[in-house]
């Protein structure tokens, strides 16, 4: 049926869209830091080294606690997205972020099912995704739907258990611990980010050795990580971070290839300790991923 495919692909969708919005708080972690020249970097001190300045902008960011976003993320011919929204991480990834295709083929999927912009929300347990009315209608009239992390690592295998670790863990001063933890760091100097004077600092970041070295999981999971990382043909990341005087990351930019074409994704912050309210949607109007997905094995016998 129709609506057996249109369900289908609007969870596709909703889940990539919310991993794209992820994004803007960065793919990776690593920590880097061996102790050696880890002291504080204050404000009007001279000629101090580029990872010892690192490390300062990812203790300031991480401190900070919270921060408005705003990011683009291109995947190739197959997606051009942006998002904006809110989002902390005190005790955990919370927040919310309105997340918009402008391009590639999901975007041409999305109008199929109603709509190219959609919201989503960061809580500990979960992230939920509203959809369209044209999806609520073939879904029992439910609009939201929740992705619980524990589901995620059942479903998706070794890469769900890696995709649960980084959304559980994934906070804006990860860009700064990929440099740190590449080895290649080198200071570009000073730019003017959006009217905010920063320095510039760039590495290149290798992406299977990184996940090894940073994630949560055990031995075999990330042993099929990096092979499942080789046939996406993910080898290495370049990644460009602007930091200001309180040291505090502004902008960040990451490039890398894929088999499917070239990834890019842009984020800058601001407002850093905002208010972030993120709040269940009501359960009523709310499918399980988990629940959707068995509805959608039972109507695939019957779906030609």
């Amino acid at each position: 049926m129709k609506s057996t495919i249109v369900r289908r692909v609007s969870l596709s969708i909703a889940l990539t869209a919310a991993l794209g919005g992820l994004t803007a708080c960065n793919s990776s972690d690593a920590s880097g830091s061996s102790g050696k020249d880890d002291k504080a970097v204050h404000k009007g001190t001279t000629r101090v080294s580029p990872i010892a300045a690192l490390r300062s902008a990812e203790r300031s960011t991480d401190g900070a606690d919270s921060a408005k976003v705003e990011s683009t993320t291109s995947m190739g011919t197959l997606m051009d997205m942006k998002a904006d929204g809110v989002m902390g991480w005190a005790d955990g990834l919370t927040g919310t972020m309105t997340i918009t295709y402008t391009g590639g083929t999901l975007a041409d999927t999305m109008r199929r099912t109603g709509s190219t912009s959609m919201q989503a929300r960061y809580l500990s347990d979960a992230y939920y995704a509203r959809m369209s009315d044209t999806f609520a209608r073939q879904s029992g009239g439910k609009h939201w739907i929740r992705y619980a992390y524990d589901d995620l690592a059942q479903f998706g295998g070794s890469s769900g258990a890696y995709l649960k670790d980084q959304m559980q863990n994934t906070t804006p001063n990860q860009s700064v611990k990929l440099l740190l933890a590449s080895g290649d760091v080198r200071k570009v100097g000073p730019e003017t980010v959006r009217g905010r004077r920063t320095t510039h600092y760039s590495g290149t970041v290798d992406v299977a050795d990184l996940a090894t070295r940073s994630s949560h999981l055990s031995a075999g999971q990330l042993s099929d990580l990096k092979k499942q990382l080789t046939t996406a043909g993910v080898s290495t990341e370049k990644v460009d971070i602007w930091v200001d005087g309180d040291d505090l990351l502004v902008k960040k930019v990451e490039k890398g290839e894929l088999t499917s074409g070239t990834m890019t994704s842009t984020a800058y912050y601001s407002d850093y300790g905002t208010k972030v309210s993120a709040e269940k949607p009501p359960a009523s109007d709310t499918a399980d991923f988990k629940d959707l997905l068995k509805a959608q094995g039972a109507a695939g016998g019957a779906t030609s």
